[in-house]
This record gives C-alpha cells, structure tokens and sequence, in this order.
C-alpha cells in the first residue's frame, strides 16, 4: 500500500511540474522531494517485495495442494470405479448364474411334466385295458346267463312238500 502512495505522490509531483519555455517540453521538478520518495521507495520496497513474495509461495502452495487433492481424488474416483466395475461384474456373473439355475429348472420341470404325463397315459391304458377285459368278461357272463335262462325256460322246478 504505501508503495502505492509513494508512486500516486511522484505521479503529483510530475503533474505540477513547471514547464521550460523553449525547452521542448522539459519541467522542472524538486529534485529534492523526488530522491526523498525514490529512497522511501527503496526502504519500503523490500517488504512490499517480501509481501509479493510471500502472496506468490501461499498460491503456489495453494496451488500444490489442489493438485494433489484433485489428484487424489481422481485416483478415489478410478478405484471407486474400478470397485463399481468389479460389482457389476459380480452381479453380472451371479445374474447369468441365475438364468442358468433357472433355465435347468424349467428343462428338469418340463422333463418331469413330460415322464408324470407319460406315467398317467401308462396307467389310464391300463385301466382302459383292464375295464374293457372287465366289460368282456360282463357281456360274456351276461351271455352265458341269457343263454342259460333261454335254455331252462321250460322247465320248472316243483316245489317240495
């Protein structure tokens, strides 16, 4: 700041400064007063220096250290990443593992539907077969009956006393 005042007050005194006639423009100036501010300036420019310096350190720290905050971000960034992509594989894999646990039931659940309905077809034929050697053997005893009751007919039986 105060290099700020010493320079705002040289800028004053070469605006007040009395022009020589004739002289192609050349002033004149109290050089007094002007090597009073240059050596001020020359005694307050090291710390000024020192501030700019150390305004320049604290941004490159900044500076360094948001690199390497971005970088470690970056590098959380790909491992979460990578962890994210090892999850969907897994999930993938457990997924495809699942269709196949699947796709087997319903194969094993059609072969089953396929051998119960093959087994009841066995056993309907048989009872098919066994209701009509039933039916057969009926209308041959009806048969046997008719031709039984056909041929006793005529004869009675007498009653005992």
């Amino acid at each position: 700041m105060k290099m700020e005042m010493l320079i705002n007050e040289l800028q004053e005194i070469a605006d007040g400064a009395f022009t020589i006639p004739l002289s192609g423009g050349k002033t004149v100036v109290n050089t007094e007063r002007l090597n009073e501010i240059i050596e001020e300036m020359r005694t307050n420019l090291p710390s000024e220096l020192k501030q700019a310096k150390a305004i320049a350190a604290d941004r490159t720290n900044i500076i360094n250290k948001s690199k390497e905050e971005a970088e470690l971000i970056v590098q959380q960034a790909e491992e979460r990443s990578k962890a994210m992509v090892a999850q969907n594989e897994i999930v993938k894999q457990a997924q495809q593992k699942a269709d196949e646990i699947i796709f087997n039931a319903k194969n094993q659940a059609e072969e089953i539907k396929s051998a119960a309905n093959k087994y009841i077809d066995s056993l309907m034929q048989k009872a098919d077969e066994d209701l009509s050697k039933n039916l057969q053997d009926l209308k041959k005893t009806r048969q046997n009956l008719a031709n039984y009751q056909k041929k006793n007919a005529g004869t009675k039986v007498e009653k005992k006393k």
